[in-house]
């Protein structure tokens, strides 16, 4: 069982930044961060395995960088050029197994309780 606890979320203005963390109870083989907003589907932001290697949802390259402290076992979202558009709640996630397609919430073993991000135009 690992547990994963986000924090960093807040309200800014269109163009500012956040950043988002969260602290896993233990190791993990991909994390992940996804977003839902009001009467929408979660969708996947971004994503990182175990090697590094990245992934990241087309609406949000070039502005947001997901980044992991493998010694602290916490994940970050760094989010630059906020838009209205980014406004929801997100989430962290973890799976603990490879061979799974990260860009779907279905792959995912366990979840954070989520952080809501507001921005404002």
């Amino acid at each position: 069982q690992v547990q994963l606890v986000e924090s960093g979320g807040g309200s800014v203005q269109a163009g500012g930044s956040l950043r988002l963390s969260c602290a896993a109870s233990g190791s993990t083989y991909c994390m992940g961060w996804f977003r839902q907003a009001p009467g929408k589907e979660r969708e996947r932001v971004a994503d990182i395995v175990s090697d590094g290697s990245t992934s990241y949802a087309d609406f949000v390259k070039g502005r947001f960088t997901i980044s992991k402290d493998n010694a602290e076992n916490t994940l970050y979202l760094q989010m630059n050029s906020l838009e209205p558009e980014d406004t929801a709640t997100y989430y962290c996630a973890a799976a603990m197994t490879r061979g799974r397609p990260w860009d779907r919430p279905s792959s995912y073993d366990y979840w954070g309780q989520g952080t809501q991000v507001t921005v404002s135009s």
